[in-house]
């Protein structure tokens, strides 16, 4: 249908998309008015969309439906058209999703391309090899320097105790070195850590060795304690006098935040336990010249001499044992297992030695 006026030409459609969506159940008519008579005549009637023609505007084609849609394109394109709101508002969710989605695989696969650019793509292979090698311990490890030129530099002291928490644990050290032998027995009577009573029992004699020793024996007892237990509240190791910034180390790096009952507690999961070892391991190893009797820790941590050897292992630590002989059958340190670091670190091969469970019947 077309229509014109003065200044412009009016065009319109009962089909197409141009078309007004009519329901097809409905009839319409039109009235004139006869102003002679003043009768009005109905007539059948259909609804057209008029719209302006400007002379020289192209006139855009309309686009064919795309034979290429899947049946899920065709049903979101029903929910959007007929959908109800809650149906729309699932089919938003999906797509902004799904957008998400894309980016982020988008930015992965690019920052992907840029680390193998930059290192290459065996030398990347050999760091997931030894990482997979050293199992899930190696996130839990302190730093390692494996190319440094002294062993004490592997695994650096400031590393596991920063100055200023060194300087923090003055006083409690104080306190150790001041115990008098009958009450290092009663320690040793009442269950004491082992690892820790060693190192009182045969402090060095120089004022600044002997005072290192004390600071770590008592920082070594918190984290010994810490180890045995499952839920930490916030007054823990204030009967030892434990510093307060010792105390907000140990909580906010070898335990786990939950919640239960309402509130924040602070847990000692099995992945901290092994992080608490690793940490144990590397500061013993400073405290008696990077050599450290893993028997006695792994008693004084509650955990089984396999998992301790696994610890060490992944810390590249070199392995020992003396043989129990009939001259030192009753001296039980002599045939303890030892970790010492011995340059370069040992690579071990994937724990195959771990037995396998048994099978419930």
């Amino acid at each position: 249908m077309a229509a014109e006026s003065d200044r412009l030409s009016y065009v319109g459609n009962n089909f197409g998309a141009g078309s007004l969506k009519c329901n097809n159940l409905c009839k319409y008519y039109v009235g004139v008015l006869n102003r002679d008579t003043m009768q009005m005549e109905v007539h059948r009637a259909q609804l057209f969309n008029m719209q302006p023609v400007i002379p020289g505007e192209a006139t855009v084609a309309e686009k064919p439906q795309d034979a290429t849609q899947t049946y899920r394109d065709k049903v979101d394109s029903l929910i959007e058209a007929f959908g109800t709101n809650k149906q729309k508002r699932a089919l938003g969710s999906r797509r902004l999703n799904q957008v998400g989605s894309d980016t982020l695989h988008k930015a992965v696969a690019k920052a992907a391309n840029t680390v193998i650019d930059q290192k290459g793509l065996e030398a990347l292979q050999q760091e997931v090899a030894d990482t997979e090698a050293q199992g899930e311990l190696a996130l839990h490890l302190p730093p390692c320097n494996a190319a440094a030129d002294k062993p004490e530099d592997v695994y650096q002291f400031d590393d596991l105790l920063s100055p200023a928490e060194f300087e923090a644990l003055e006083q409690a050290g104080a306190k150790l070195a001041a115990l008098s032998s009958e009450e290092l027995q009663k320690m040793r009577d009442d269950g004491g850590c082992l690892c820790v009573l060693k190192h009182l029992e045969n402090m060095p004699s120089a004022d600044e060795a002997r005072d290192k020793t004390t600071r770590c024996a008592f920082y070594l007892s918190m984290l010994l304690k810490l180890a045995r237990q499952k839920s930490i509240s916030r007054k823990f190791g204030q009967e030892e006098g434990c510093p307060r910034m010792i105390q907000n180390k140990l909580l906010r790096t070898f335990s786990v935040e939950t919640f239960n009952n309402g509130r924040v507690q602070n847990m000692v999961s099995s992945s901290m336990r092994a992080k608490l070892a690793a940490h144990c391991l590397a500061l013993l190893l400073h405290m008696s010249h990077m050599t450290a009797d893993l028997t006695l820790l792994h008693r004084d941590l509650g955990v089984t001499e396999a998992r301790m050897i696994e610890v060490a292992k992944s810390m590249g630590l070199t392995l020992s044992k003396q043989p129990r002989g009939k001259a030192n059958e009753a001296e039980s340190v002599d045939t303890n297992r030892q970790a010492s670091v011995v340059l370069p670190l040992v690579k071990y091969d994937q724990f195959m030695e771990r037995r396998k469970r048994k099978k419930m019947h």
